[in-house]
């Protein structure tokens, strides 16, 4: 039960002032897309048949959680931005950290589950198909679905009988940490949560000079993936916990939204580049599409 005496959290203020509409149009152009970037992906995946494989429905799963992601900010931060007051409800600060960690958490063991597969695809490719198999992803996305939101519900469950003595949070959004230390009592440092990437990054060191070309050309997506998804958690997790009253707006701006801009942006982008299937199949549709599109016209000329 939400503590009474706190109906409402203050956030951050934008100080946009003036170029609050610019700024609107700007982060609003991003959420599109980031909407339009990963529907498509996922639309191309569900549709072909050659891409049901693990890989490729993993990487669907990704593309959901950036959807998921980037839904839970976006639309809180388009309305705040335009807002003269920055002040959410209690009940929808803990419904966006809710949101907001339960993305992290899926994109940490997706990647997690996703690194097992090429270990498999690489490492031993005779037994790749009948040691990952189609109904084994379906169960691998399924448990770390269910387990990161299971997991974080205890967590939040939690949090929500804690009496809150303050409503003021240094953030552009609502934090967990940060709303843990509005509460009356003492509490301990908790939630940190890491990804080691050890394994991939000697898979693609270790073997034949044709197995570590095949390796390298393979993870490339996937390391950057993790490094950078690691490098935006640990900016939350510095920024949360330092005093950053020195540090330029701006830059606490962009260290704040790092976390969950650039990730959905650039999945989409590198995976849908680099994977050959899955851009020679875009590719194909595109193709499909502009003929549709452009033989009428041709006919009536």
């Amino acid at each position: 039960k939400i503590d009474l005496l706190v109906k409402h959290i203050v956030i951050f203020d934008f100080g946009v002032g003036n170029l609050r509409y610019l700024y609107f149009m700007l982060t609003a152009f991003l959420y599109i897309v980031m909407v339009v970037l990963n529907t498509s992906l996922i639309v191309v995946i569900c549709m072909n048949r050659s891409l049901h494989e693990p890989m490729y429905m993993f990487l669907c799963s990704l593309f959901v959680n950036e959807l998921y992601g980037s839904s839970g900010l976006f639309p809180f931060l388009l309305t705040q931005i335009l807002s003269d007051i920055h002040t959410v409800s209690a009940s929808l600060c803990y419904l966006q950290i809710f949101c907001l960690y339960t993305y992290g958490n899926v994109e940490f063991y997706n990647l997690a589950v996703m690194s097992y597969d090429r270990y498999l695809a690489i490492c031993c490719p005779l037994q790749y198909h009948t040691r990952m198999t189609c109904n084994k992803a379906v169960i691998f996305i399924v448990a770390l679905w269910l387990y990161s939101f299971g997991k974080f519900l205890i967590t939040l469950s939690l949090n929500l009988h804690m009496p809150l003595c303050g409503n003021i949070i240094n953030s552009l959004y609502c934090q967990n940490y940060l709303v843990v230390k509005l509460a009356c009592s003492d509490t301990k440092v908790n939630n940190i949560y890491g990804l080691f990437s050890t394994t991939i990054l000697k898979i693609c060191f270790s073997g034949s000079k044709q197995t570590r070309q095949k390796a390298v050309s393979t993870c490339t997506p996937h390391l950057v993936s993790i490094l950078n998804f690691t490098c935006g958690g640990c900016f939350q997790i510095v920024q949360s916990r330092l005093d950053m009253t020195s540090v330029p707006r701006v830059l606490q701006i962009i260290l704040s939204l790092y976390f969950m801009i650039l990730q959905p942006l650039l999945n989409p982008v590198m995976y849908g580049m680099e994977m050959s299937k899955i851009r020679n199949v875009f590719l194909k549709f595109s193709v499909i599409y502009l003929n549709r599109k452009w033989k009428p016209l041709t006919q009536d000329s």
